[in-house]
């Protein structure tokens, strides 16, 4: 490999600092599922998996994107390429992938297939996804069936459940995707027949735009012109906005020209359709055999032009153990005058190669592939995320008029009408969670930063601009209910991306900072109601870790003070405080804004431990731990507090409250050191919370006994730290437990893996489960009090062990617990594939990594959505942390 090889992927992200550098302009951003989302939902009742379901996918067109298997559109989400199949037993084109709804799930939505980011490079040079593709006939039915009739306390059916992948009937189909230019794509798909037998296949790339027109608001239609002739087919795209591209396809394949319009007969009954052709004509044209389906593009056809084009190869048969390979390229244009010559596959050699140098890391072959995997599901989760809140309330012109229930101030998102986006946003997941979520995001730009910084900032600076952030500072939660509130952890992870760079890049931080001083006034306006900096905030992410619903309002006079919500706006102002210490190096006017932080987090920290509006804080000494508290005030004013004695993740969540001081910040900021130095000495009682060792200082919520009783809990096995990680729920309440709260008796108990109850639509499992957020979070904490203390804070590992480690060792311990989900265990088995197919022994599925979303509490199996390569990605910045003592997962 040449010294160019060596550093191509770095010269083209150093020239792609913006998200519309040419190097950005493709990549893949195609949904993998659009139906079902709350943007193509118009209905009156607002039930978004019914009004958009899976089975109208095929007919309909989208509104706000479009989805496709293993497929890539251009940065605005104009024209998509993407892949369908078809295997001569499905009663339809397999062009989306199937997964039960929230009502049909027994445990929630839950995707039915099998695919896996395999490799890619930040600028989507070089990406290649695997979706393996039963032979028999699809079990959409028997699926939906066995979840009907499961229970909760039950697993959930899996596609192999139903042996539609016995004997290894299936085709592997591995897609990639080669930039020999920015606007210059090879792609090559590989289908591999795994059975004993021969079996057909029928592949079917597909081109198609966007459904602009249709609406009312935009009559420019774009074209699909198709092309034939002896021995080369092609397609010219041409689109107002994106201008001309050519797609040359290999061989001679059928090309099948239709529309991306609704077939609103089939789907609606309606006497006729408002054109000739349908969205689904393709599929009506192979698989139902109708002629008029679609046009067929003959030799110098020169028929009208089409919105969707299918380019039509049928294998029949593919023997056991062969591969058959189709070959597009798709060139701005006019085209390409050699397009499958050598240049084809000189750029996919390269680029493979500039990945494998790109993604180097020196760790050993194992974890080096885990990390990679990650990596590249990370950057394939990028997505086209399109939503103009305004025009989706009130409707479209061309189409019915909005629902009555769109124009009551209680609908869904109705008070976020200034929300106007359509940008490329880092979603959790493909399938699962294709909208972005504001603390997934977070955690999200960690990893990020660590291939590509430019675009980890992009994305935290985006949450807060002024067509996302509401007016009032709030940051929009996800598309379900924009209003809802997750964690206030975008600081923190400016602040992890801020320090991961060479060379600091603090025009970000000052911007982001600006942003969060709107958003820091809004928690602390709209969430602690009475001022007694104990904070309300709802579920804040962690779902139904509490007994009760905590986003809903408490019964009677009740009210609920959260041992969460209140420590994680103690961590905010120190990591505030932190930004504003590092941006008053180069201007002192930042010095004042970081004594404000100091004052914020003292009186948080204060009023945890000793007074809040009960009396009681959030600190329990009986316990040696923190809870929620619900208070009321009472008929002769006084007021009455009580703990919600359920020992979860909401009591660690205080650990995370701890910053340090660098002796820097003595040498150079004089006023802030006076400040804090005469309000300690005004305050003694705050004295506690700021600890002084040498020209160091640090800043903890919980002083260092208490931080040493909360830790002897998360650190003993039989309450939270679990083999694999620290535990949502305390392993001690496995038999349950009965809580009071607000005058009401409530039962739960640790659940380790799918929760058994319905709140939330009985997808939310922090009763035990291990999460990756919480606990890099975690060990984050630990590391910084590592590093104040010096070694000389030591912890018992496991508690009642006699073995005593540093607080940093104590994080290493974490990391290899937690990393090791991914790494073969002495049976040669990974824990995180649990009892599902991938822990066969067959190589077929061995040598596939996947990132769940969250994993069970005892075993480690990943459980949720099975393609979390959004905050599970964290698992590539904990295996290349340099701070470890010793490599994870030794």
């Amino acid at each position: 490999m040449n010294e160019h090889s060596r550093q191509a992927e770095r010269a083209r992200l150093a020239e792609s600092d913006s998200p519309t550098a040419p190097w950005r302009l493709w990549g893949p951003y195609l949904a993998g599922r659009q139906w079902g989302t709350v943007r193509e939902d118009y209905s009156a009742g607002g039930d978004a998996w019914t009004s958009f379901p899976f089975d109208h996918a095929r007919s309909r067109a989208y509104r706000w994107g479009e989805d496709g298997i293993a497929g890539i559109c251009d940065v605005h989400g104009f024209l998509n390429l993407g892949v369908a199949l078809w295997n001569g037993r499905d009663p339809f084109l397999k062009e989306r992938y199937f997964g039960l709804t929230n009502d049909e799930g027994n445990h929630g939505e839950d995707v039915k297939e099998h695919w896996w980011v395999t490799d890619g490079t930040p600028t989507h040079s070089w990406m290649q996804v695997v979706y393996r593709y039963p032979q028999c006939e699809f079990p959409y039915a028997e699926l939906r069936e066995r979840a009907r009739v499961a229970g909760r306390n039950e697993r959930e059916p899996e596609l192999s459940d139903t042996g539609a992948l016995d004997g290894n009937r299936f085709f592997d189909v591995a897609v990639s995707y080669a930039k020999a230019s920015p606007t210059d794509l090879c792609v090559e798909i590989t289908a591999t027949n795994h059975g004993p037998d021969p079996a057909p296949l029928h592949l079917l790339p597909q081109l198609w735009f966007r459904n602009t027109w249709s609406w009312g608001r935009d009559a420019r239609k774009p074209s699909l012109v198709a092309r034939t002739n002896d021995g080369w087919r092609r397609v010219t795209a041409e689109h107002g906005a994106l201008g001309r591209y050519t797609l040359h396809v290999e061989g001679t394949p059928t090309l099948l020209v239709t529309d991306n319009e609704t077939n609103e007969v089939e789907l609606f009954g309606t006497e006729r359709n408002p054109g000739e052709y349908t969205k689904d004509g393709v599929d009506r044209y192979v698989v139902g055999r109708d002629a008029r389906a679609c046009r067929v593009v003959g030799p110098d056809d020169t028929s009208e032009p089409g919105t969707k084009v299918a380019a039509w190869y049928s294998f029949d048969p593919v023997e056991p153990g062969e591969s058959v390979t189709v070959r597009l390229r798709l060139v701005e244009g006019d085209g390409h005058l050699d397009a499958f010559g050598p240049s084809f596959q000189d750029t996919v050699q390269q680029r493979r190669w500039e990945a494998d140098e790109f993604h180097a890391t020196g760790l050993d072959p194992r974890r080096a592939a885990v990390v990679r995997r990650a990596l590249a599901g990370l950057m394939w989760t990028k997505q086209h995320y399109r939503f103009r809140t305004r025009e989706w309330l009130d409707g479209d012109p061309a189409q019915p008029a909005a629902p009555k229930s769109r124009t009551t101030p209680h609908a869904r998102n109705a008070h976020w009408r200034h929300f106007d986006v359509a940008d490329v946003i880092s979603m959790p997941d493909e399938w699962e969670y294709p909208w972005f979520a504001a603390w997934d995001l977070a955690f999200q730009a960690v990893p990020f930063a660590r291939v590509d910084p430019a675009f980890a900032k992009e994305q935290l600076l985006l949450l807060c601009r002024e067509w996302l952030m509401h007016p009032n500072g709030q940051l929009p939660a996800y598309e379900w209910e924009f209003g809802d509130v997750n964690p206030p952890v975008h600081a923190w992870a400016a602040l992890q991306v801020y320090r991961s760079e060479e060379v600091p890049d603090r025009k970000f931080l000052a911007k982001i900072f600006h942003k969060l001083l709107l958003n820091f006034s809004w928690w602390v306006n709209r969430k602690d109601a009475d001022g007694s900096y104990l904070f309300e905030g709802g579920f804040l992410g962690m779902d139904n870790i509490g007994p009760v619903n905590r986003s809903e309002p408490m019964l009677g006079q009740w009210r609920l003070e959260q041992s969460d919500a209140t420590s994680w706006m103690a961590a905010y102002s120190l990591h505030l405080m932190q930004i504003a210490l590092e941006l008053a190096r180069h201007d002192d006017a930042y010095e004042d804004v970081a004594t404000k932080f100091v004052e914020h987090f003292l009186s948080i920290a204060d009023a945890s431990t000793q007074f809040g509006s009960g009396g009681r804080g959030i600190w329990d000494e009986t316990d040696g731990f923190c809870y929620d508290a619900v208070t009321r005030r009472l008929p002769d004013g006084s007021t009455e507090s009580k703990p919600v004695r359920v020992r979860s993740m909401v009591g660690l969540i205080p650990v995370l409250a701890c910053a340090t001081l660098e002796p820097w910040v003595f040498q150079e900021l004089p006023d802030f050191t006076r400040r804090l130095e005469h309000l300690l000495s005004k305050r003694p009682e705050l004295k506690p919370f700021v600890s002084r060792r040498g020209d160091r200082a640090m800043f903890s919520l919980l002083d260092e006994r208490k931080l040493r009783l909360v830790l002897t809990r998360m650190l003993d096995e039989g309450e939270f730290l679990s083999p694999h990680g620290i535990r949502s729920l305390s392993a001690a309440h496995r038999e349950g437990l009965e809580v009071q709260v607000a005058d009401q008796e409530h039962r739960m108990g640790y659940e380790p893996g799918e929760s058994r109850t319905p709140m939330f639509g009985g997808n939310s499992n922090w009763r035990g489960p291990v999460w990756f957020p919480t606990n890099a979070l975690l060990v984050e904490a630990l590391r910084t009090v590592e590093e104040f203390h010096d070694g000389s804070f030591h912890v018992e590992l496991p508690t009642r062990s006699t073995r005593h480690v540093t607080a940093g060792q104590a994080a290493d311990e974490l990391v290899r617990r937690l990393v090791s989900l991914f790494l073969p265990d002495h049976d040669g088995r990974r824990p995180a594939d649990g009892k599902r197919i991938e822990s066969t022994d067959s190589p077929l599925w061995r040598d596939h990594v996947t990132f769940s979303e969250y994993f069970d509490g005892d075993t480690g199996e990943g459980l949720g959505a099975t393609h979390q390569t959004g905050w599970t990605a964290l698992v590539a910045s904990l295996m290349t942390d340099r701070r470890q003592t010793s490599a994870p997962g030794t």
